[in-house]
């Protein structure tokens, strides 16, 4: 029996051996990790709310050019319309000031003409061709008259220039 015993101690010994665990940490070093756990889980979580804040205030600015680029668009056919006046009866002192009024206005948000002249080159990115023309002034290809004028706002196009290009 004490060789029965033997072997069943000699079993016990090796499990014990496959047990021991790494030194146990003291008080101050657990504290010390538990506190570097939350220190790091703050830093991400602050960094994240600043990355949020960032993407929302990009959204912000996007909202906001494009309701003002709405805005502006809803106003355009009004120039139109009170240049169309103007042509009709050139001596309308009051309509002239409105519309010079408006343009003003247009202008702090960012809205310009975008001028055009005979002999101008065509560029797609600024002018709509609707027609040819037979033109002296203009070299053939190049642009012969406006036919309604184009406005951007900052740097895009919010309507091309309608002309039309030199036969």
């Amino acid at each position: 029996m004490s060789m029965l015993m033997n072997n069943e101690e000699q079993k016990k010994e090796p499990a014990l051996e496959k047990d021991v665990s790494p030194p146990e940490l003291s008080e101050a070093e657990k504290l010390k990790q538990e506190r570097d756990e939350y220190l790091n889980g703050w830093k991400r979580a602050k960094a994240d709310l600043i990355n949020y804040q960032k993407d929302e205030g990009k959204r912000f600015e996007e909202m906001m050019n494009y309701s003002r680029e709405m805005v502006i668009g809803d106003l355009i056919p009004v120039l139109d319309s009170m240049e169309l006046a103007l042509r009709a009866e050139p001596q309308n002192d009051g309509l002239h000031r409105i519309k010079i009024q408006l343009e003003d206005e247009l202008k702090k948000y960012g809205l310009e003409k975008i001028k055009v002249s005979p002999g101008d080159t065509f560029d797609t990115g600024l002018h709509e061709s609707i027609g040819e023309l037979e033109s002296k002034e203009a070299a053939s290809g190049t642009i012969a008259a406006e036919v309604s004028s184009g406005y951007k706002l900052k740097t895009k196009v919010i309507r091309p220039t309608r002309v039309k290009i030199a036969k």
